[in-house]
C-alpha cells in the first residue's frame, strides 16, 4: 500500500465551454488515448441535442447529468459469514464519476449509427428522467432502500 494518497492533477476547463465537467467527461469518453475522437463526439453529441430539443444543449447535459447522479449505493460489507448490502452516501467525487461512467456506458449500449448520435439520445433521455443511465439509478436507490435495515452496519 503506498504511504500517501495520490494528489489529483488539477483539470484544464474545455476550450468551448469553459468548464472541467466537460473535460472529465471528454476523458471518460476517450479509448485508447484519442482525446481528440473523443472531443469531436461529444461536442457533436451537444450540437444535435441542441438541434433535437431545441433548447442548449450543454444546459441539457447539465440536467442529465444531474437527473442521473445518485445520493445512495451499497456497498459490501462481510459480517459473521454472511455478506449484507449496506445503504451508504455517495462521496461527492463518486456522485459525478459514476454518474459520468453510467451516462457513457449507457448509451455505447445504445443503438445508433455513430457514438455521437447514441450519447445524444441518451442525454436526452436521461434530462427527461427516462433511459437505461436513469433506471441504473432509480434501481441503486431502490437497492439502497430495500436494505435499509442493515444501515446500523455502516462501513
Amino acid at each position: 500500500m503506498r504511504k500517501a494518497q495520490a494528489k489529483k492533477l488539477p483539470l484544464a476547463p474545455d476550450p468551448r465551454f469553459n468548464d472541467k465537467q466537460v473535460t472529465r467527461f471528454i476523458n471518460n469518453l476517450m479509448w485508447q488515448g484519442k482525446k481528440s475522437t473523443a472531443i469531436t463526439i461529444f461536442y457533436d453529441a451537444v450540437d444535435k441535442v441542441s438541434k433535437i430539443t431545441g433548447e442548449d444543449g450543454y444546459e441539457v447535459w447539465k440536467r442529465a447529468l444531474v437527473n442521473v447522479t445518485p445520493g445512495v449505493e451499497v456497498r459490501s460489507r462481510r459480517i459473521g459469514g454472511a455478506t449484507f448490502q449496506i445503504p451508504s452516501e455517495v462521496r461527492p467525487d463518486r456522485k459525478i464519476s459514476l454518474s459520468i461512467k453510467w451516462l457513457i456506458r449507457f448509451s455505447r449500449d445504445r443503438n445508433g449509427k455513430t457514438m455521437a448520435d447514441k450519447l445524444a439520445n441518451e442525454i436526452i433521455a436521461a434530462s427527461k428522467g427516462e433511459g437505461a443511465a436513469f433506471k441504473k439509478k432509480e434501481d441503486t436507490h431502490r437497492m439502497a432502500e430495500a436494505n435499509k435495515a442493515f444501515s446500523h452496519f455502516k462501513i
